[in-house]
C-alpha cells in the first residue's frame, strides 16, 4: 500500500514527467518571439492551489494545515522540512528547474525573500485550500481569490523594482500552473454537511469548475497567458478516503471507486472547459493546458508492483 506521503511525491514525479513528454511545449513561446534558436523564452513561474503545489505559506498563517515538521522535508540534503506536503521538491520545484528558472520555487509569505527571487516567481498556494470559497474557510487557509490578490501585490512590489514594462513582460512570458480541487470534495463536500444540502455531487462538480472558470478568467486579466492546470487524482484511492468510506477499511484497502468516478467525471469536464477556453483565446496569444495526474496515478496504485513499490 503507497502511504500518503508517497503519493504525494508520486504525484510531483508524475506532473514532472507529464510535462517533459510533451505538455510543456504548449508553454514554450512562439519561435519568432525567441532572440537565440532554442532557447526557452519563460523566465517565471507562479502557482496557485493547494497542498499539491503550498512550498511553505501555511507556515505563515494560524491553520492546521501545516507540515513543517519531520518526516516532511527528509529527502532534501539537510533533511530540514519546508512546509512542502512531501519528503522533498514538488512538481512546480521541478519544473522551474527543468525549465532553468530555479532549483526550488519560494512560497510568495516568505517575509525573507528578494528581489532576486521574487522577479523568477513563487508560488501562492495554501495546503487546504480549492476552488469552492466555502473549502479555504473549513481548514482556515489561504482562498484563491486572496492568492490571486497576492499575486497583484506582487506585481506593484516587482515594478516598483524593475519597472512596470519589464514587470508586463515578465508576466507575459511566464508559466501560470493551478493544481486545486481535490479538497473541495474530500475535505468538503463529502466530509461536511453543507454542500451536500443544497447540490447534487454532479451540480456541485459543475459549480467548482464555473470556480475555475472565473478564476483563469482573473488570471488573464492580470495578465496570464500559459497556463496549466492539473485535473484531479483518482481520490477514491487517499488512504484518508478508504479508512473513511471504505466498507471494511481495516480488512480491504482497495479505492472507494465511486470517489474515483466523481474525479473521472470532473476531470473530462475540466478538459472539454479548457479546450474551450483555448479555442476562444488562441487569437489573444493564449496557452492553457489540461494536466492529467488521474491517468498515471491510478496505473501505479493499481499495479504498483510494476513500478517497484
Amino acid at each position: 500500500m503507497i502511504s500518503s506521503m508517497g503519493k504525494t511525491s508520486i504525484f510531483s514525479l508524475l506532473l514532472l514527467l507529464l510535462f517533459l513528454s510533451g505538455t510543456i511545449f504548449i508553454f514554450q513561446a512562439k519561435a519568432e518571439t525567441l532572440n537565440n534558436a532554442g532557447k526557452n523564452s519563460v523566465r517565471a513561474i507562479f502557482v496557485f492551489g493547494d497542498s499539491t503545489a503550498d512550498p511553505g505559506n501555511n507556515n505563515y498563517i494560524s491553520t492546521a494545515f501545516k507540515s513543517d515538521f519531520p518526516p516532511y522535508g527528509r529527502d532534501f540534503s539537510n533533511q530540514i522540512p519546508t512546509g512542502r506536503f512531501t519528503n522533498g521538491r514538488l512538481a512546480n520545484d521541478y519544473i522551474a528547474k527543468y525549465l532553468g528558472i530555479k532549483d526550488l520555487v519560494p512560497p510568495y509569505l516568505d517575509p525573507n525573500l528578494k528581489i532576486e527571487e521574487l522577479v523568477s516567481g513563487v508560488s501562492f498556494a495554501s495546503a487546504g485550500s480549492g476552488f469552492d470559497p466555502l473549502t479555504p474557510r473549513i481548514g482556515n487557509v489561504i482562498s484563491l481569490s486572496k492568492q490571486l490578490e497576492y499575486f497583484k501585490e506582487y506585481q506593484l512590489k516587482v515594478a516598483a523594482a524593475i519597472g512596470q514594462e519589464k514587470t508586463g513582460e515578465l508576466i507575459r512570458n511566464a508559466m501560470f500552473l493551478v493544481s486545486a480541487g481535490t479538497n473541495d470534495f474530500v475535505v468538503n463536500y463529502f466530509t461536511m454537511p453543507i454542500r451536500r444540502k443544497s447540490y447534487t455531487i454532479s451540480a456541485y462538480t459543475d459549480f467548482c469548475l464555473q470556480n475555475v472558470q472565473h478564476f483563469l478568467q482573473d488570471l488573464w486579466d492580470v495578465g496570464a497567458r500559459r497556463i496549466g492546470v492539473v485535473g484531479l487524482p483518482p481520490m477514491g484511492c487517499l488512504p484518508v478516503v478508504i479508512t473513511i468510506y471504505a466498507d471494511h477499511p481495516l480488512t480491504s484497502r482497495g479505492c472507494v471507486e465511486s470517489m474515483s468516478s466523481v474525479a473521472q467525471d470532473y476531470n473530462r469536464k475540466l478538459q472539454n472547459q479548457l479546450n474551450a477556453t483555448q479555442i476562444r483565446l488562441a487569437a489573444n496569444g493564449s496557452r492553457i493546458a489540461y494536466l492529467d495526474v488521474y491517468g498515471p496515478l491510478a496505473e501505479i496504485t493499481s499495479q504498483g508492483r510494476k513500478y517497484g513499490l
